[in-house]
């Protein structure tokens, strides 16, 4: 366990064992020129998380939903909360278990880190689906729209700031969804910027549920939080 690392790196995880090895090799073979850790805030995992995440040397932290619903995953505000609290590293980099580093990752973190000016903004990456299909591309240049417009990246795009400007914002809620809209939010577009180099992320909810249904859920969902619906209401229709 390293004691002084630059970055720490949490992945909020709840029964990822299909997608987390994948994205942890991503990191470990993305050459980072860093010292980092990697903290796994595990909601209660039930498959091979845990040994996955031990495989790779990553740091396990029991992090349950205070008020999780039976039969549902944790909310990803209370794990990534838990994870920033037992982080060492200067920097904080929030990942989706499901979202893998491309070959581009390592070299656009360390070039953030190392400007100065920067320790008072947040990066997001672009997002892409890990998916050949044309849907799949349709859909990245949707999502690239609403960042460009409404600088309101998800966090399947990934979030790496500093530890100074984190504990600034106050952290993240411990919300069982909207998590992240509600932290960028905070942030403000000044104090964002959308990075070229893109995080791979698994295409299959979008398989299974349809490349036009699933985001058409989740926008109606982002609609009805702007409108004030509370996430605990929401966090059912998201699914």
């Amino acid at each position: 366990m390293l004691q002084n690392p630059l970055l720490s790196i949490v992945l909020p995880t709840w029964n990822a064992a299909a997608h987390l090895e994948r994205t942890l090799a991503a990191i470990r073979e993305s050459g980072l020129g860093v010292d980092y850790e990697i903290l796994v805030a595990d909601g209660g995992s039930t498959d091979g998380t845990h040994a996955i995440a031990k495989s790779f040397g990553a740091e396990i932290l029991p992090a349950p939903a205070a008020m999780q619903t039976v039969g549902m995953p944790p909310g990803r505000g209370s794990q990534l909360r838990a994870g920033a609290h037992a982080a060492r590293g200067q920097w904080l980099f929030f990942l989706h278990a499901d979202s893998a580093p491309t070959p581009q990752w390592a070299a656009a973190v360390d070039a953030f880190m190392g400007a100065p000016e920067n320790t008072g903004k947040a990066a997001a990456f672009r997002f892409a689906l890990a998916s050949g299909a044309p849907s799949a591309r349709r859909l990245e240049k949707i999502v690239a729209w609403r960042c460009r417009l409404f600088g309101l990246p998800y966090g399947d795009q990934g979030l790496l700031l500093s530890r100074a400007l984190y504990q600034e914002m106050g952290g993240y809620g411990s919300l069982p969804i909207m998590e992240d809209v509600e932290f960028v939010r905070r942030l403000g577009r000044a104090r964002l910027c959308l990075l070229a180099q893109p995080l791979a992320t698994s295409a299959e909810r979008y398989e299974q549920d349809g490349y036009w249904r699933r985001p058409f859920r989740n926008l109606l969902c982002l609609a009805l939080y702007f409108l004030g619906v509370p996430p605990r209401q929401l966090r059912r229709l998201y699914g």
